[in-house]
């Protein structure tokens, strides 16, 4: 997980860019020569670079609005991700240069790929391209400031300072952290013994230590009521902390536990401030078919935080059943629709939510006129204007864990209703919307006890978990619903 270079370029319409600062590591561009053999494009200099990077963002050449190489529709885009040709070398590619433009500035990087260039792996599986990115963000908070655009003397003077910010967060091609927007303090020798205050982190927390670590997991489902499509569901995770701490640079660590009947987590991404990691836990993927001998836990993440709130990782899960399984049927009936929708619990599930509804949208019949429609538990909520009926389950299911709704709906072809050209005739859904506190499908948690914190002061910790619905979809099983082909779509 590092880069090879670094370029930091201004560029004003109608002028030619300059590069303002660069830098190349060569121990990493030594790996990448090693993996890549014979496919091996070496990192130009900043001349070579500079004039086909200005041409792939099309800032250059204003009187040719179309460059082949860059705009013909065969060519797939992946901005900030680029292909940069290199003039003047057959095949010569850099690939993927990450390229981010604001206030005058380009800022790009080229990271590592740590697999073979041919076939070239897909650009959410390198971790090096996720820590990149944020350096980047980093670098562009600290060089442009909150507004976005510096002014040219402030501009000159932090990129006077850069030289010594990227050895404190990316030393030796490696990001560590990110430098945070904001002008540096005034440079003051440490006393003895003390730790120095890094160029990265201008300022330090003051008052009532706190560690707040927030776990969220989203589910997310496709579901058919069919022998013939598949019903379909994942589950991701992100782990959002907020640490205030005095000290320059403390050192907390958090665990994250599986039950033992757990899946192991997969896919699993962390923040550039997490100092070490055990190689096992980012090589688990989702698509590998379920290894057996894929990391179980428990999942330490030792870091030193940055000020502000920050995701410390993200991962997805594979669990056997989705939360709540649905059935819904709707059928024409004497110019009407009969509705038959039941949801079920699973028993695994906490009971205890702080909302659940389900929508019933209908589309492409007009308005809404006439709603005979009875339910078992909770309320029926009628938007005759936005053709919906919105069924508020309230905060527990009943004892059964099942409820149903039925009934008739009619409408009027004389007033306009809500239309959506993927729903026609039978082709309908209903979207689920829920949380659930305190629990995971997972199972992963975050004990308070298990937060550990090196620091000065002792803190104030607190954890929380939660279960969010996200894209929850239950599909009409008498219409044709789509099918996405993969475990979801994105």
């Amino acid at each position: 997980m590092s880069i090879r270079a670094l370029w930091i370029i201004s560029h004003c319409k109608g002028e030619p860019g300059t590069v303002r600062f660069s830098k190349r590591y060569p121990t990493v561009e030594r790996r990448a020569r090693e993996m890549a053999g014979a496919k091996y494009v070496a990192v130009p200099e900043d001349a070579a670079v500079l004039h086909p990077l200005l041409t792939e963002l099309a800032l250059t050449d204003p009187e040719k609005p179309f460059v082949a190489a860059r705009d013909d529709c065969a060519r797939p885009q992946r901005s900030p991700a680029l292909e940069l040709r290199l003039e003047g070398r057959e095949g010569g590619a850099l690939w993927p240069l990450l390229a981010v433009t604001q206030g005058g500035l380009i800022l790009a990087c080229l990271p590592l790929v740590d697999a073979p260039p041919e076939p070239r792996p897909p650009l959410p599986s390198l971790a090096s391209v996720s820590q990149a990115l944020s350096l980047l963000a980093g670098l562009q908070a600290f060089l442009c400031g909150p507004g976005g655009k510096a002014e040219a003397d402030l501009l000159a003077s932090r990129l006077a300072i850069l030289p010594a910010v990227v050895l404190q967060v990316c030393p030796l091609g490696t990001p560590l952290d990110t430098p945070q927007a904001g002008l540096p303090p005034a440079p003051s020798p440490p006393a003895a013994g003390a730790q120095k205050q890094p160029a990265w982190k201008p300022g330090g927390h003051r008052g009532r230590a706190t560690v707040n670590v927030a776990l969220s997991e989203h589910v997310r489902s496709m579901q058919y009521g069919s022998r013939t499509k598949q019903d379909l569901w994942d589950v991701f995770g992100t782990v959002t902390c907020k640490c205030e701490l005095e000290g320059v640079l403390p050192n907390v660590t958090v665990t994250l536990s599986l039950p033992p009947n757990g899946s192991p987590l997969q896919d699993v991404l962390v923040h550039p401030c997490v100092t070490s990691l055990d190689s096992s836990v980012l090589t688990a993927s989702s698509v590998d078919d379920g290894d057996g001998s894929a990391f179980s836990g428990p999942y330490k993440f030792p870091f030193s935080p940055p000020l502000e709130p920050f995701c410390l990782c993200s991962y997805t899960s594979q669990v056997p059943v989705p939360p709540i399984l649905g059935s819904y049927q709707l059928k024409e009936e004497e110019h009407q629709l009969k509705v038959t929708v039941s949801l079920k619990l699973h028993e695994s599930v906490k009971n205890s939510f702080e909302y659940c509804e389900a929508h019933l949208p209908f589309f492409n019949r007009g308005q809404l006129t006439n709603v005979d429609v009875r339910v078992s538990s909770g309320q029926l909520e009628v938007s005759r204007e936005k053709g919906l009926l919105v069924w508020v389950l309230g905060q527990k299911f009943p004892r059964s864990l099942e409820v149903s709704l039925g009934g008739t709906v009619s409408f009027s072809g004389q007033a306009q209703g809500p239309v959506e050209p993927l729903c026609t005739g039978l082709t309908a859904y209903i979207k689920l919307y829920f949380r659930v506190p305190d629990l995971t499908l997972s199972g992963c948690s975050v004990d308070q006890h298990s937060v550990q914190v090196y620091s000065s002061a002792k803190p104030r910790i607190s954890t929380s978990r939660e279960l969010v619905s996200s894209e929850y979809y239950i599909w009409n099983s008498t219409g044709d619903a789509p099918v996405s082909s993969g475990l979801m779509m994105l």
